[in-house]
């Protein structure tokens, strides 16, 4: 029974989807250049004249497709940082439920925008998701009065903060599909949160 539950609290969900992340990452690059924009959208990244001709489905495809190596290290570093920590809070399926949601409401914003200001470009890459889960992180420290697996409500929003500014201040970031992916992954876990209570007198 302590094996079991050893190995409940390992978090690999969020090794699952840096691993899927990684290998559409290396078939891509065998087959191509991830740092083409049009063999990008070729192969399922977001593109607002695509997704109006009705291929929605890049709106979730385009979550696990990145613009060369350091684009999808940044990513997967920081999702483990933080997908490790809501894993552990939330448990795996709503870690998996916030990541796909968070990233959805990223690209729907971010194609909403793109046809709002006329202005199309070819976007891909799990940020929006992974800024979904540092929202969902944001939402668990302050559910648990500003204190979570050592990270105080400062530090939590430091995080943001930080990311928001490497967003702004570094070019060619859909910065939009960021907004998107924080707004949508604190909303949907103020919803799926619910605090483990723990019974002093249960032994295991």
């Amino acid at each position: 029974m302590q094996n079991i539950k050893r190995f409940d609290d390992k978090p690999y969900m969020t090794i699952g989807i840096i691993v899927v992340n990684i290998i559409v990452f290396v078939l891509m690059s065998i087959s191509g250049s991830t740092l083409d924009a049009q063999y990008m959208a070729a192969h399922g990244a977001m593109y607002p004249e695509y997704i109006k001709d009705g291929q929605y489905w890049r709106l979730l495809t385009s979550m696990f497709m990145h613009f060369g190596l350091m684009h999808i290290l940044n990513n997967m570093v920081v999702l483990g940082a933080v997908g490790q920590i809501v894993e552990k809070a939330m448990g795996h399926v709503k870690l998996l439920i916030i990541f796909l949601v968070s990233g959805m409401c990223g690209s729907v914003l971010s194609y909403i925008v793109m046809l709002y200001n006329n202005d199309f470009a070819v976007s891909a890459g799990a940020s929006g998701a992974v800024f979904g889960l540092v929202g969902a992180l944001v939402w668990i420290v302050i559910a648990n009065r500003g204190f979570y697996e050592g990270i105080s409500r400062q530090q939590a929003v430091f995080m943001v903060i930080l990311m928001i500014y490497y967003g702004v201040s570094t070019q060619g970031v859909d910065n939009w599909a960021h907004g998107g992916g924080l707004v949508g992954g604190f909303v949907i876990s103020i919803v799926l949160y619910r605090k483990k209570r723990y019974n002093k007198y249960n032994i295991n």
